[in-house]
């Protein structure tokens, strides 16, 4: 998983591409944002969608995706027209990632909307309704508070008749938006401990809203440090710094926090760990954009074992 407003390049996007693709990784995610998030001014923010369109083209395995696409940059009618036909160009590798959005000062550089999070949150309930509506193929009518679909239809249609739709949220009103919608749920930077008492919580609301929580399947995105030796997990740590400033130190701190760090042997067994507790599939953010050979390693030591 890629930040793509903290430096990707087109260079730098096809270099991640060709890698994961070669290397045997299942997918390759990006964030969609429309600047650094720290405030930095000189850092290219590639486009989301033409960089989708782009990845459908040069790739023939991998799966891809946002992780995720804010529903305050774009109508939910769009979102649904743009998955379907990256979807169909790509021979049904694409899973689309929705969110509510967070990122307050983007949207006040650019003039776009931000309302309070619980107009967010409705927001995101519903256009997931009109893409899932969309998606079916049928005429579909929509009478929402944000929305509204009259006799609507959209072609082509994704490949997949339940098309992979991802989406976060901790807290309780975002669980139950997943709860409605989402064949994936995707916890980011967060405890294991966090995680299994969140999880457990989606689990009571789907019982509530009479969904089987075995139909969505749980995910992480999570920074991960790897090396052969502590100096060279701390020398990645300091890569992924170089990006985000506040993220921690050593690699103690980083285990505390939750995410992946030290040998490949160990973070195989903090793999485990979250396997363990129902994790299905991992994002694993990288955020030294020029460094593959920590994902290499990744591929050769970790993935075999997990």
């Amino acid at each position: 998983m890629l930040e793509g407003q903290e430096g990707l390049t087109w260079e730098r996007w096809f270099r991640f591409a060709d890698a994961v693709e070669a290397l045997g990784l299942e997918g390759l995610f990006r964030s969609d944002h429309l600047i650094a998030l720290n405030g930095e001014p000189n850092r290219s923010a590639l486009a989301l969608w033409p960089s989708l369109t782009a990845l459908a083209l040069r790739t023939e395995r991998i799966r891809f995706g946002p992780l995720v696409a804010s529903i305050t940059f774009r109508h939910p009618v769009m979102i649904a027209k743009m998955a379907a036909s990256i979807d169909d160009l790509s021979g049904g590798r694409f899973d689309l990632g929705l969110g509510a959005g967070w990122f307050a000062g983007e949207h006040e550089m650019f003039g776009i909307g931000f309302p309070s999070h619980r107009e967010r949150v409705q927001r995101l309930d519903e256009g997931a309704a009109v893409i899932r509506a969309l998606w079916g193929g049928k005429e579909a009518t929509i009478s929402g508070r944000h929305y509204l679909l009259n006799r609507a239809r959209s072609l082509p249609l994704p490949s997949n008749p339940n098309p992979p739709l991802i989406m976060g949220g901790k807290g309780d009103r975002g669980l139950r938006v997943v709860a409605a919608h989402a064949t994936e749920w995707n916890f980011s930077y967060s405890t294991l401990a966090h995680f299994a008492e969140r999880s457990a919580e989606l689990d009571r609301v789907c019982e509530e809203v009479g969904r089987d929580p075995s139909d969505i399947s749980r995910s992480m995105m999570l920074p991960f440090a790897i090396g052969r030796s502590d100096r060279d997990v701390q020398t990645h740590i300091a890569a992924h710094r170089a990006t985000f400033h506040d993220l921690p130190q050593t690699a103690n701190e980083w285990r505390e926090s939750g995410f992946l760090v030290g040998s490949p042997s160990e973070i195989v067994d903090q793999i485990g760990e979250r396997v363990a507790a129902g994790v299905s599939r991992f994002m694993l953010q990288q955020n030294a954009l020029d460094d593959i050979e920590s994902v290499a390693l990744l591929a050769s030591e970790v993935m075999p074992l997990v």
